[in-house]
């Protein structure tokens, strides 16, 4: 097994050291190895552990004896949580770990998936849970973790954990035998982030297409709150290079903490990064509210308003509101001191606003840009075109702007 990728297994060896253990058979019968490591504190292991709960603890800054004066799962938590990340981070760093395939019910995945957030994209990811036919968010975040549904409890080997368990191991084999990887691209043509919206996604395919017309890559994020979390963890992780945020509605549904809400770093990173940046206020015009199918909340009933769909309801922000997210916006980009442009559509930010849209509103519209002049930072460069957001003409200067940025810095 000289060539075996490895996989490790995180689990409580106390209350799943059987299923550990037949994950480890299958794993080496289809070519893998397995690297157990037990999550767990207070029972008594079954099964042999690779990284012992002895060594994670230690790892996790507090020894497993001193966890058990008082054993609590609060205290241990982050303790085993911490160990186990710092020894899969070294192997990982080592070219000693292939791939991650963890199991557990609530707090079993709760700690799995914080694992695995914790590791680069590209890394398979596989959890099998009892929870994973719920609501996964907390568990999945901006992460490329997969989730597999057990089922029945993992309390146990039969015939049909048996079959669910040799499936979650050749999916995490499988992923781990891909040679592809993800690699950041050069300084001269890196990959180019962008944010997009429905209310703007003519637009963003024709600076897809233009962008590969020009030599860039670049990778799209749906701007709902995790997609531009996302974008911006990516600039952390060295893989985007650039950034064209075609779309702030995150910004808008942040001030009023609604749907789309991207959170309080949204809208720093790349300034803080020092990335070429091209900005466009799209879709911010609006806010996506979640609601029951086709019920107008009563806070937002006076508002001129559609339905994007039966439970996201979207009205239309006024002059006063505008200039609320005008000013967040203009706070947030405080870190951005230069290679940044501001490109203002003033004929409307997104389909709702451009003529035609069902939420058109010209005096809002002007008070909006108005207020974003007034609250960027004079470094800023902002340009304005008497055109809307997804006009072809608009949105290749958009795209010319930002390669021009990159390549005079990497020129300069």
């Amino acid at each position: 097994m000289a060539d075996a990728k490895t996989i490790a297994v995180l689990a409580t060896l106390d209350t799943k050291g059987e299923e550990a253990a037949f994950l480890r058979e299958q794993l080496e019968a289809l070519g893998s190895r397995a690297l157990v490591v037990d999550m767990g504190v207070v029972g008594a292991a079954v099964g042999s552990a690779d990284l012992s709960r002895e060594q994670v603890a230690e790892a996790g800054g507090t020894p497993l004896a001193e966890l058990l004066r008082d054993p609590t799962r609060e205290a241990a938590a982050p303790v085993m949580i911490a160990g186990a990340t710092r020894l899969l981070r070294e192997r990982l760093e080592a070219g000693e770990l292939h791939g991650i395939l963890g199991l557990g019910g609530f707090q079993g995945t709760g700690s799995s998936t914080e694992i695995m957030r914790a590791m680069p994209y590209g890394l398979p990811k596989v959890m099998v849970s009892t929870a994973a036919s719920g609501d996964t968010s907390s568990y999945v975040d901006i992460k490329d973790v997969t989730m597999m549904f057990s089922v029945g409890d993992i309390l146990g080997l039969n015939l049909f954990t048996r079959k669910i368990l040799a499936n979650a191991a050749g999916a995490a084999h499988g992923m781990a035998l891909v040679e592809l990887t993800i690699e950041p691209r050069s300084d001269e043509r890196p990959l180019i982030g962008m944010s997009n919206l429905g209310v703007l996604t003519t637009g963003a395919l024709e600076a897809v297409a233009y962008i590969a017309e020009r030599g860039y890559e670049v990778i799209v994020f749906h701007a709902i709150g995790s997609g531009g979390r996302a974008m911006e963890q990516m600039m952390k992780e060295g893989l985007i290079g650039a950034v064209f945020d075609y779309a702030m509605g995150e910004i808008a549904d942040d001030v009023f903490g609604v749907l789309r809400a991207g959170g309080p770093e949204r809208l720093t990173v790349a300034g803080k990064l020092g990335l070429p940046q091209v900005l466009v206020p799209g879709g911010a015009e609006h806010l996506g509210v979640l609601v029951e199918p086709n019920v107008v909340p009563d806070e937002w009933r006076d508002h001129e308003h559609v339905f994007h769909s039966p439970v996201v309801f979207v009205p239309r922000l006024r002059a006063a509101e505008l200039e609320r997210v005008a000013q967040d916006l203009g706070r947030r980009l405080q870190h951005t001191t230069g290679r940044a442009v501001m490109m203002l559509p003033t004929d409307g930010t997104g389909s709702y606003a451009r003529p035609g849209g069902d939420l058109r509103d010209t005096e809002s519209d002007a008070a909006f840009f108005e207020a974003i002049k007034a609250a960027v930072p004079v470094s800023l460069e902002v340009v304005e075109r008497a055109t809307h957001a997804e006009d072809p003409a608009f949105v290749r200067e958009c795209v010319d702007r930002l390669i021009d940025l990159i390549e005079d810095d990497t020129q300069g």
